[in-house]
């Protein structure tokens, strides 16, 4: 005799169907997970993309370069900033791009250091394999991009540890 319960439905086939969906009900569990993980990879793609796109248009430079050149200019800056600002500066920008700045060797474990503009030039001059003057394009443009995705009040905070020849340097358009 099958054991019903008050509607008169079999419990037994209740529980079977129960633990027939259990499965299908995790691997959705999963299934969900990995969509959510797709979108966020997707976003850091797009607006990592969003942003070399445009540092290419302000720079009128290729994606290989507008990379190298991003990387270099933020890996040389993140060396100037003292304190957390590094930290801050790069939290507000696309997540692929941390990624870079994470591995950046240059300042890796190191403190920051005084420096002014020629030192700032050199430095991505030579990371770029490039004269000062194209260097000096290089820097504008991409400190251009950075101004335009990060706040105001970031944007204020880093001037704020800029030496003046620097300083000027980071505000200036291209």
């Amino acid at each position: 005799m099958a054991d019903t319960d008050r509607t008169g439905t079999n419990i037994n086939q209740e529980s079977q169907r129960t633990e027939d969906q259990g499965p299908s009900r995790r691997a959705s569990g999963v299934d969900l997970e990995a969509q959510r993980e797709q979108r966020r990879e997707t976003r850091r793609n797009q607006t990592y993309k969003a942003f070399l796109r445009n540092l290419m248009v302000i720079g009128s430079m290729n994606e290989e370069v507008a990379e190298r050149a991003a990387v270099s200019v933020l890996c040389v800056l993140e060396q100037r900033l003292f304190g957390e600002e590094a930290a801050h500066l790069e939290a507000q920008l696309p997540g692929k791009l941390q990624d870079l700045l994470t591995r950046c060797e240059r300042h890796l474990g190191k403190p920051a250091s005084k420096f002014g503009k020629d030192g700032f030039i050199q430095m991505v001059s030579e990371d770029l394999d490039m004269n000062s003057f194209e260097a000096e394009k290089k820097i504008r443009a991409v400190f251009t991009a950075v101004r335009e995705q990060v706040s105001a009040g970031e944007i204020e905070d880093v001037i704020g540890q800029l030496p003046s020849d620097l300083r000027e340097l980071w505000q200036r358009t291209i």
